[in-house]
């Protein structure tokens, strides 16, 4: 019975066998119409996925996933390969017996039926994995986004210098900062274009408008779609929990940030960016109106976008206004470069008028819109509607209405005119502007606060010897702010004229402040009429004389300024000006100070530089209302070649014979009496002349508490000069004392030991010290005294025929004391036995201006590889002196070369006066 089992067993495989393949011939057809099916709902399904794909990829940054496109590729091959099964099933049913149900190859129909039940199967497979939750992702983000930007013309050198500073590994904060319209965004457009663009130094660039107020909020979520933040990582997070999750993804990276229109600081650290350093090599770059912004944002460079020079403005100018228009007449081209000019360099300027420009074609036109430019800006087209909105943000975003105040206040004058500080801030205080503070001193302190704020911001550009200036398109855009955007006619400008003709003079009626530029007023027979007039300023080396009666009618006036007329005396009727508050004579032909001013009770500012020789008896006492009274005497200075000969015969007439006068040139003791007798008094500047003048400045501690800029002329027998004790004093000028020797200081400090300035702690003796000049001591040593001046700005030396030192024996002073860490200028001149200027070298943190001539014997500068760092600008000298110069080593020359420049030594009536008239009040 053994042999039984396996038969048995065999039979039932071959029969299981065999009634697969008879189910594989006899279901064939119905297996067929199956898999068809399956096959039609596969690609519906499919055909729905690919329209959920392709609304997905309507997004330019969404990408259907592998996943997705993995299976539709598999529907696609599936879908070809069921149509031949389909194809060959259909034939293969088509071919059976006759009359029979029976296929005629078994075999082939049994293999047919097989591998439809098995596709079959695989449709219904690939079917069921066609749910998807999301058929495409968001591409990742290109490493650097361009921006669209214009043709540039003019950027190179900045493009240059901002690309030095991104590879540089020590900067990692780089600020970019000007005045509106000046082409910051467009820079750091081409930087990222253009430079972040082509290097693979950078995984990411992130662009961010930040603007006003600055929001983190905002700046989160633009950070957050640049590194593509899923929402379930994002949504309802907290501020610190989403600049956590910047955090975590920006510190794996090499990141730049681009911050643009940046106005007050952004706390990175709030956002949630990495601070950019020498280890992780990001960057972070703003562009910003304010170097404020730029050092409260911690940049360790700040760069100033200056206007483009000439040639590139000319250059972006002829861009926009187009080969066509500038080729419809030879005329054009030349005009183009007129108009141009208007603009002083300032891109937004030059772009939008060079725009309005298109298609003029005839010189007329182009003469008419120049004219418009220099006369009323804001009516030619684009200024008022693109120009001067862009920079008012500048004004709008001044910190109080003191500050715009004292800006708008500067459109009255003309372009280019140049400002120097304490004669502008004095004006202000005339105006008013300042009345909350008590003292002048404060005064002046917080309008030297303003001016470096306006600079800050770039509504001011810097000028030489502590002066500023508008540019001409922000000055533009102040008189708008002032008379047109405010409603305000206040202000008239009287352009440069001849002679002033009656009908201009109409106009003066409604004017609260006038300026006037105006060689002559001889066709004014009709005394003018000014009731509302505050402010009066005069401005021409030309006008001798004023009508008769110009000043009769100026009830409310407080300012008047006549400084660089050239008057001869005091315009009668000016004794009238009873409101007067703010009186200018300087810089006129005025001899003598007349008994007309006694009436001017009001009167409490009184400016008198480079003029006077006399002032009557009692004239100064009874200004019982002055707080500031200041004199020089350049006029002297630049008319005469030596002081102390004898006065010429046309001067013979105010020789030594009115005992009721006053002769400044010689001793002036009663000056110093009259102004010690005035209540108010608080500001004086004047020349000390005479060892008798001096002994009454020593004897009353009111003069000192009062003296500001101190001149000290003809001290004579004096070999040893003991300065006082003037803690105030901001200016200090020695001249022509023939027998001194030697200059000293008590340094006894408060509580009366001896010390350096009692370790610099403000109003200690001379801290306030700024100035010093002194010229014309043929027998001073050397000015050792100078280092226990910590506040020291600007040295003067001018014809000191024995010094040999500027600096004598120090080596007593500490190292830490920081001799001349505040100097911006050094000017040396005409000391022919100079040899040293300090015994070692100094750091000179502060330096801009050394300037040396006729100093044969100055061989070496106290200069070393760390001196003058980021300060100096010039070295300016004759090339001999320059050639002739020794070095401790090569790298020192080399370092300071490239500020070398060659000037032409001083001739003899140019003196050093440029610099006394710069400083000295």
């Amino acid at each position: 019975m053994d042999f039984v089992s396996p038969i048995l067993d065999a039979a039932s495989r071959l029969w299981d066998c065999t009634a697969k393949r008879a189910a594989y011939l006899t279901d064939l057809q119905e297996t067929l119409e199956s898999l068809r099916n399956a096959m039609e709902d596969l690609k519906t399904v499919a055909e729905d996925v690919k329209n959920k794909v392709d609304r997905a990829e309507e997004d330019r940054e969404m990408r259907r996933t592998h996943e997705v496109d993995g299976w539709l590729h598999r529907v696609q091959v599936l879908e070809k390969e069921v149509r031949e099964i389909l194809q060959k099933g259909d034939q293969e049913i088509q071919q059976k017996c006759l009359g029979t149900c029976c296929p005629k190859n078994c075999r082939s129909s049994n293999k047919m039926g097989k591998i439809t039940s098995k596709k079959l199967g695989a449709v219904t497979k690939l079917r069921s994995k066609g749910c998807f939750s999301d058929v495409a992702d968001r591409l990742p983000r290109a490493a650097v986004d361009e921006r669209p930007i214009e043709k540039t013309v003019g950027l190179d050198r900045m493009y240059a210098e901002v690309c030095r500073c991104i590879q540089d590994e020590q900067l990692g904060i780089i600020g970019l900062y000007g005045m509106g319209g000046a082409g910051k965004t467009t820079l750091v457009t081409k930087v990222n274009n253009e430079y972040f663009k082509t290097c693979n130094d950078f995984e990411v660039a992130i662009w961010v408008v930040v603007s006003r107020p600055a929001s983190v909020e905002k700046v989160q979520e633009v950070i957050r779609n640049k590194l593509d933040i899923p929402d379930k990582r994002w949504r309802n997070r907290t501020e610190d929990e989403k600049a956590a999750e910047i955090f975590n993804v920006l510190k794996a990276k090499r990141f730049v940030m681009l911050l643009d229109d940046v106005w007050e600081r952004l706390h990175l650290q709030k956002v949630g960016v990495p601070s950019p350093n020498s280890q992780n090599k990001s960057k972070v770059i703003l562009t910003t109106r304010s170097l404020d912004v730029c050092r409260d944002m911690e940049a360790q460079k700040s760069i100033k976008v200056e206007c483009l020079i000439e040639e590139e403005a000319i250059n972006l100018f002829k861009e926009k206004v187009g080969e066509t228009t500038l080729n419809s007449h030879p005329d054009i081209p030349q005009l183009a470069e007129t108009a141009a000019k208007e603009c002083e360099g300032l891109p937004l300027a030059l772009i939008t008028i060079g725009r309005a420009m298109v298609g003029k074609s005839t010189p007329q036109e182009w003469e008419r819109a120049i004219l418009m430019l220099q006369t009323y800006p804001s009516k030619f087209s684009g200024m008022g509607d693109h120009v001067f909105p862009v920079l008012k943000f500048s004004y709008d975003n001044l910190p109080n209405d003191t500050i715009k105040t004292c800006f708008l206040y500067l459109a009255i004058f003309p372009e280019d005119h140049v400002f120097f500080y304490q004669d502008l801030i004095f004006l202000w205080i005339g105006e008013g502007f300042l009345d909350e503070y008590v003292s002048i001193d404060e005064a002046l302190n917080q309008g030297h606060h303003i001016i470096e704020h306006l600079k800050t911001v770039c509504l001011f550009e810097n000028g030489e010897f502590d002066s500023v200036k508008m540019h001409d398109v922000i000055r533009d855009m102040a008189l708008w702010l002032a008379s047109e955007y405010r409603g305000n006619k206040n202000i008239i400008l009287v352009e440069e004229v001849d002679t002033m003709e009656v009908y201009q003079v109409s106009k003066w009626k409604e004017a609260h402040r006038l300026y006037l530029s105006t060689s002559s007023l001889e066709e004014l027979t009709i005394p003018p009429s000014f009731p509302n007039l505050l402010t009066l300023i005069v401005r021409n080396g030309g006008l001798e004389t004023f009508p008769s009666g110009f000043f009769h009618f100026m009830p409310v006036i407080k300012v008047l300024d006549l400084s660089n007329a050239r008057i001869t005396k005091l315009p009668t009727g000016i004794g009238k000006l009873v409101s007067l508050q703010y009186l200018n004579l300087s810089n006129t032909d005025l001899r003598e100070l007349s008994a007309e001013l006694v009436t001017l009770k009001s009167l409490r500012y009184l400016i008198l530089h480079s003029c006077l020789e006399i002032i009557f008896k009692e004239v100064i006492s009874h200004l019982l209302m002055l707080r500031v009274f200041s004199i020089r005497f350049e006029y002297i200075l630049s008319k005469r070649n030596d002081i102390s000969s004898p006065i010429d015969k046309e001067e013979a007439k105010y020789s030594r014979k009115d005992d009721k006068a006053i002769y400044l040139h010689e001793d002036n003791k009663a000056l110093l009496e009259e102004l010690e007798g005035l209540d108010n008094i608080n500001w004086v500047s004047l020349p000390i002349v005479g060892a008798l003048s001096f002994q009454k400045l020593l004897n009353s501690q009111k003069l000192q508490n009062v003296m500001r800029c101190l001149h000290l002329w003809n001290l004579e027998g004096m070999s040893i000069l003991q300065l006082p004790r003037i803690k105030h004093l901001r200016s200090l000028t020695i001249y022509r004392c023939g027998e001194l020797q030697d200059i000293k200081v008590n340094l006894e400090n408060e509580r009366g030991r001896r010390g350096f300035v009692a370790d610099y702690i403000p109003n200690s003796i001379f801290y306030n010290l700024q100035i010093v000049c002194v010229d014309k001591l043929p027998k001073l040593l050397d000015l050792t005294w100078i280092i226990y001046i910590p506040s020291l700005e600007h040295l003067s030396v001018h014809e000191c025929e024995s010094m040999k030192e500027v600096i004598g024996d120090a080596s007593g002073v500490p190292k830490n004391l920081g001799i001349f860490s505040r100097l911006k200028g050094l000017y040396l001149y005409l000391v022919p036995n100079l040899r040293s200027i300090s015994r070692r070298a100094l750091s000179f943190p502060s330096l801009k201006t050394l300037y040396v001539t006729k100093c044969p014997n100055l061989r070496k500068l106290p200069l070393d590889s760390n001196s003058a760092r980021n300060s100096l600008k010039t070295i300016e000298g004759t090339l001999e002196w320059w050639q002739c110069l020794q070095w401790e080593d090569e790298s020192i020359q080399l370092t300071f070369t490239p500020y070398f420049k060659e000037t032409s030594w001083l001739g003899k009536n140019e003196k050093m006066t440029f610099f006394s008239d710069a400083f000295s009040g």
